[in-house]
């Protein structure tokens, strides 16, 4: 997984008409702010790297985030905040897509996506067709999916941001997970259990 991980940053640029001109040079993207559920102020910050091609992930959302979510994020506990890590370049441009629809809609379009890879991600059809029908549910018409797809400049941006995370959380793999409170950062990679999931919280929240 670390080598694909590398693997898919250098093949992901490098495919890029953009590489010699970085993103934040051509003016922020609101599309590339945050991305999250929960109280801004909680106590503690969970952030999730993710690949919406990367089986695990889709595990753990499928699993382990309803839970979470109900008895974490809607009590105050934490604030969950989802960051892109796309593998591929499937994920890089369904993680364009999904920031590209209302910010209100994004976190239900992402559970969608990691909850019916089988359909789109790994169809025996057209993965980007099928991407396009799970947009258009989503509310994008056919026109602006088409523009999404072929954003360069956006796509980059996000690579930038998965690059940043490499560098700041020393991410390598997906799912990974960085919980931070009070005292230092605690970070772990792969699915878990929610019981897991909980200490981690409970030892960022005390420092």
């Amino acid at each position: 997984m670390l080598r694909r991980s590398i693997l898919a940053t250098a093949t992901l640029l490098a495919a890029s008409p953009l590489l010699a001109q970085p993103a934040a040079a051509q003016g922020a993207d609101p599309r590339l702010g945050e991305r999250g559920a929960g109280n801004p102020e909680a106590p503690v910050k969970v952030s999730e790297f993710f690949s919406l091609t990367c089986g695990h992930c889709a595990a753990f959302h499928k699993e382990i985030f309803p839970r979470v979510k109900r008895e974490l994020v809607e009590t105050g506990a934490i604030r969950m905040v989802w960051r892109d890590f796309p593998l591929d370049q499937l994920a890089l441009t369904a993680s364009a897509v999904a920031r590209s629809l209302p910010a209100e809609r994004y976190e239900g379009f992402i559970g969608a996506l990691l909850a019916s890879q089988d359909r789109w991600a790994f169809t025996r059809g057209d993965p980007m067709a099928e991407l396009g029908k799970m947009a258009a549910l989503a509310g994008m018409a056919k026109p602006r999916f088409d523009e999404v797809v072929a954003d360069a400049a956006f796509q980059r941006g996000i690579l930038e941001q998965r690059m940043a995370a490499e560098r700041e959380f020393n991410v390598t793999a997906t799912p990974s997970f960085a919980f931070q409170g009070k005292g230092a950062l605690r970070s772990q990679s792969g699915n878990m259990t929610f019981e897991r999931f909980q200490q981690l919280v409970e030892e960022a929240r005390r420092g």
